[in-house]
């Protein structure tokens, strides 16, 4: 057996306690210090900066020196120290490969299908959203959350679910943490998964709707997706970057036939209404879960993963050079009274839940103990996809929040606040902003909508629209041209197709849950390689959050308003029963004095979802309680009154079941997550009580045969390791065939 020795990485050909340890070259030491120098001051600018100008470039530099640091030194320690990941053992990818849902796949294209399906729509609305509270509470809370929770989270999920087979979240609970929590859990995880999948393919639908651009340029990413799915499988298998070269090549065209065919009958045919997005969109997801993840899945997220970062990567560079200032105050009077016109609450706990994705995410614990973890090639590589896929996503946070803060703020507000406090027409929108202190005028909002070429800006809320006149504006001071119209269609695209991506893998996983749950009491439904389970189960996956979608669609009130508190509350209430999980396999490894990583996010993230629950439930104030807004639409149906935006008595009824749904709804999930709590309370005493140690259902280790390097690019000794590798299956010595040059061994 070849293994690899690698030079810093931990996921060489030895586990990483036995690594010899290598000191930092004095090159390395003088270049981390003047990181973290930058850094410094770049953090000292924005915690002291008052009543003065300040660039947004202290923001990206803040982020991107503590991304840099957190992922050298502290994922370095989790993967080597906390979790002990050793490249001799087999995954789970090379045991099981059946080519279907476990299979060995490139590191590149993986860390791009992961980052695709974790990045949804909260690291591009929930930033913008909370952006009413100023840019210092999101700065520290995406930077802070990302580098100690969120990525944490993401890396030890991954790492237990890939020794475990790659068991979904909630069987891992059941398995680990006893019937009853995870019972709880199963339950929880996968009606929280239901409601997180209907939010996300709701901002794609507020995106896309009579859009024709938008609807064509993405609906042909399925098929170029395919195409590079059978070009890597049958055509020209292992050749990565022609794949990905005719992939993005493809994909251009596709961005700028759109702009061509939205003036055609093609267009006219393509500009759809919710309703039928609706309807699309549930026929995707279907056929993406049931087809195998090598010909769509993989593919199509790689590829997206390429406009992704493209288009952030172009932002920040285009922040060098345009330097925008920041227009938003670092902490807002709303932050401190909570009574803001884009959403009612205090900054604890809201903006945390608005803040989902960006900084702590359950819905990434789904990715990665669903689709990722069966496809992982060596464990070493679970350092750059799973910690170095949730930074990047952090740093699509970072870009979001300053994309919201460098437009005028009164034009913020009038885009985000709901149109019943704007009064939807630009005076009214610009009286409403000037009651809060900005000199906005209507005229202002209407050369505003004038230059991205839209019809209006008032109340286009949901934050898309927002991010992408932040994105319009940013991209157009920096390469000039007058091209704000067209750089503000792109990022709406650009927009919907992060967000969907999203979708169709987070579908993916729920068929898995489904299967692994309905497959305790009836074992051949739990085989994943069964067709007929496979498809009845991504039906009644796409059924249930096609039917929430469709809820939110024509909700009165605005699916977004009403569905967001519950997404953001949701996703980080799934974050907590993660966290619970995987600080109990710690204390079961026998790792107690390393169950402070994820032990302390755990705490927060409790205190955090805790108090929204309590507040969203019983709170007496409609704007934020739902049970007293259906309280106020129910006394004023009894008073025969109608309340705006409420048009007739069948949406009156509508607001009150929404609203009382999602109160009953909040109370559920956060009682399931206590009794998952109250239940790995109890597991974790009988560990200490045993000793430190229990046994778990981590699956024996198997002797790899693949050599694979573990980060993103292959260091020199990898390289021999591999050639020596190679050499020796050509030499008929045994192991698999290595097809691919100079890039690692595979089945």
């Amino acid at each position: 057996m070849s293994t690899v020795a690698t030079k810093d990485d931990g996921g060489g050909g030895r586990p990483p306690e036995d690594t010899p340890g290598r000191r930092l070259s004095i090159r390395s030491v003088l270049i981390w210090v003047a990181v973290a120098a930058v850094g410094a001051v770049a953090w000292t600018v924005l915690a002291l900066a008052r009543g003065e100008t300040v660039s947004a470039l202290w923001v990206l530099f803040a982020a991107l020196c503590s991304y840099a640091i957190a992922y050298r030194f502290y994922a370095r320690f989790i993967t080597r120290k906390v979790l002990g990941a050793d490249d001799r053992r087999a995954t789970p990818a090379e045991r099981l490969h059946n080519g279907v849902d476990f299979d060995v796949t490139d590191r590149r294209v993986l860390f791009g299908h992961h980052f695709a399906a974790i990045a949804g729509a909260g690291p591009l609305v929930g930033p913008v959203l909370a952006a009413q509270m100023g840019y210092l509470p999101g700065t520290i809370w995406i930077v802070v959350g990302v580098i100690f929770a969120g990525a944490v989270q993401d890396l030890t999920v991954l790492f237990f679910s890939m020794r475990r087979n790659g068991k979904s979240l909630g069987q891992m609970v059941r398995e680990e943490i006893g019937i009853v929590g995870g019972v709880a859990a199963l339950i929880a995880v996968f009606a929280i998964m239901i409601i997180i999948l209907a939010v996300l393919a709701l901002i794609v639908v507020n995106a896309l709707a009579e859009s024709p651009w938008g609807v064509f340029s993405i609906a042909l990413t399925i098929p170029i997706a395919l195409f590079m799915g059978f070009y890597l499988r049958t055509i020209r298998p292992g050749r990565v970057l022609e794949a990905t070269a005719l992939g993005v090549a493809l994909l251009l065209l596709a961005i700028v036939g759109g702009g061509w065919i939205q003036d055609t009958g093609l267009g006219d045919a393509l500009t759809l209404s919710k309703e039928w997005l609706v309807l699309a969109l549930v026929v995707y997801g279907f056929v993406a879960s049931v087809l195998p993840v090598w010909m769509l899945l993989t593919p199509r997220d790689y590829l997206s993963t390429f406009m992704k970062i493209g288009v952030i990567v172009l932002l920040a560079i285009s922040l060098l050079i345009a330097r925008p200032v920041l227009q938003a105050e670092a902490i807002t009077d709303f932050a401190r009274e909570g009574t803001g016109p884009v959403f009612a609450g205090s900054l604890f706990p809201f903006v945390f839940i608005t803040i989902a994705c960006g900084a702590l995410s359950g819905f990434h614990a789904l990715i990665s103990s669903g689709t990722t973890p069966k496809m992982v090639a060596k464990e070493g590589q679970v350092r750059l996809i799973g910690y170095g896929g949730m930074l990047m996503e952090s740093f699509v946070a970072i870009s979001a929040l300053i994309a919201a803060c460098v437009i005028d703020q009164g034009l913020y507000f009038a885009m985000n606040s709901p149109a019943g406090a704007t009064g939807g027409t630009v005076e009214s929108a610009a009286a409403f902003v000037q009651n809060f202190g900005f000199d906005t005028t209507a005229q202002d909002l209407a050369a505003a909508a004038a230059a991205v070429q839209e019809p209006s800006l008032i109340s286009r809320t949901g934050g898309a629209p927002t991010l992408a006149v932040g994105i319009s504006q940013i991209f157009s001071d920096a390469f000039g041209g007058g091209l704000q119209a067209f750089w503000y269609h792109f990022a709406i695209m650009f927009e919907a197709l992060f967000i969907l991506t999203a979708v169709d893998a987070g579908t993916r996983v729920g068929r898995f849950m489904l299967q692994d749950t309905i497959g305790n009491v009836w074992p051949k439904f739990g085989d994943l390689s069964w067709r007929p389970g496979n498809v009845i189960a991504s039906a009644v996956v796409v059924g249930l959050w096609g039917s929430v979608l469709y809820i939110g669609v024509t909700d009165p009130l605005g699916g977004v308003n009403q569905l967001f508190p519950l997404f953001g509350i949701a996703n980080q209430l799934l974050a907590a029963i993660a966290l619970t999980l995987v600080t109990v396999l710690l204390i079961k490894h026998g790792k107690l004095r390393y169950a402070w990583v994820t032990g302390v996010p755990l705490v927060w993230d409790l205190v955090v979802t805790m108090t929204a629950s309590y507040q969203k439930v019983l709170s007496d104030n409609p704007a934020i309680g739902y049970f007293a807004q259906a309280s106020r639409y129910r006394d004023a149906q009894d008073a025969g009154e109608l309340l705006a935006p409420a048009q007739d008595q069948a949406q009156m009824d509508q607001v009150v079941f929404n609203s009382t749904l999602n109160g009953v709804l909040q109370a559920f999930f956060a009682l399931l997550v206590l009794v998952v709590v109250v239940n790995a309370a109890v597991v974790i005493t009988r560990a200490i009580q045993a000793g430190g140690s229990l046994p778990t259902t981590e699956e024996p280790a198997t002797p790899s045969e693949l050599v694979e390097p573990a980060g993103l690019w292959a260091t020199a000794e990898e390289k021999r390791a591999i050639a020596e590798h190679e050499g020796l299956v050509g030499a008929g010595s045994g192991g698999r065939h290595g097809d691919r040059a100079g890039d690692g061994g595979r089945p």
